[in-house]
């Protein structure tokens, strides 16, 4: 088995527990049971529990799926939006490779977390919050190699030939510039998840965050690290669910280079 279809198969359980666990999850990340908090499994929280008597199976489940929904939607926007502006600036070129470069270094001068919380106070939620950010954030990427990568390509007999029979933009970047620059950019989208991926999990861990009771992966650590004597297992979780997400992203992302 190649080092991509590990990555790719840890991805698949990950992905798979994580949409389908609760449908066979009776109690639900939110419902508290003091009596039982940070005691092990049983039949109805195979994971056992939480310091608030809460389902660590249940909880794991939606903080997974929250992590993995908000990365791969922040990821895709920002791909849309940066290799959009970078094709357009490698082909135009003159002012308006100019003024989409000082946008790019403009923002990129503001740190992730600064874009977060200004985010944070523009949008009604959380959640959007993040989306927004890491989004405003990863585009410059996307935009940069596009932009280099494309330029390089654009000068091609290739182009030429399909520029002098008429073909349009859409049709040169579909047919002769993506097959060239394509394994790159999907290599950096797979980077650009597992990054989304570590910086939700981290700002949950400062408490800047998801806020409680949200089940998210960084805040789970938060919450359970004072009982990490009394229930160790239970703060390895969401350790050990964050490091085999990141892993199987970064194992695919490095075999594609």
């Amino acid at each position: 088995m190649t080092v991509s279809r590990i990555g790719w198969a840890l991805l698949a359980l990950l992905v798979a527990f994580a949409l389908l666990a609760p449908w066979a999850d009776p109690l639900g990340p939110f419902k508290q049971s003091l009596m039982k908090a940070l005691s092990g499994a049983d039949t109805v929280a195979p994971f056992g529990y939480d310091h608030l008597g809460r389902s660590m199976y249940s909880r794991l489940a939606h903080a997974l799926r929250l992590s993995l929904l908000l990365a791969f939607a922040a990821t895709a926007t920002a791909a849309l939006i940066g290799i959009a502006l970078g094709a357009l600036a490698s082909w135009r070129g003159g002012w308006i490779d100019s003024a989409l470069s000082l946008v790019a270094d403009s923002v990129l001068a503001l740190p992730a977390l600064l874009m977060v919380l200004m985010m944070g106070v523009i949008l009604p939620s959380t959640a959007l919050a993040f989306w927004a950010g890491l989004a405003a954030v990863q585009w410059i990427e996307f935009f940069r190699l596009t932009r280099a990568a494309a330029r390089s390509h654009l000068a091609s007999p290739a182009v030429e030939a399909g520029t002098l029979q008429g073909f349009g933009p859409w049709w040169i970047f579909r047919r002769i510039l993506w097959p060239e620059i394509g394994p790159m950019l999907r290599t950096a989208m797979a980077f650009g998840v597992a990054n989304a991926i570590a910086a939700i999990a981290a700002l949950g861990f400062v408490s800047v965050g998801m806020r409680a009771p949200t089940p998210e992966l960084g805040l789970m650590m938060v919450e359970l690290l004072p009982s990490w004597r009394e229930a160790p297992f239970a703060l390895l979780q969401p350790v050990l669910a964050c490091f085999t997400l990141l892993l199987s992203l970064n194992l695919i992302a490095g075999a594609r280079k």
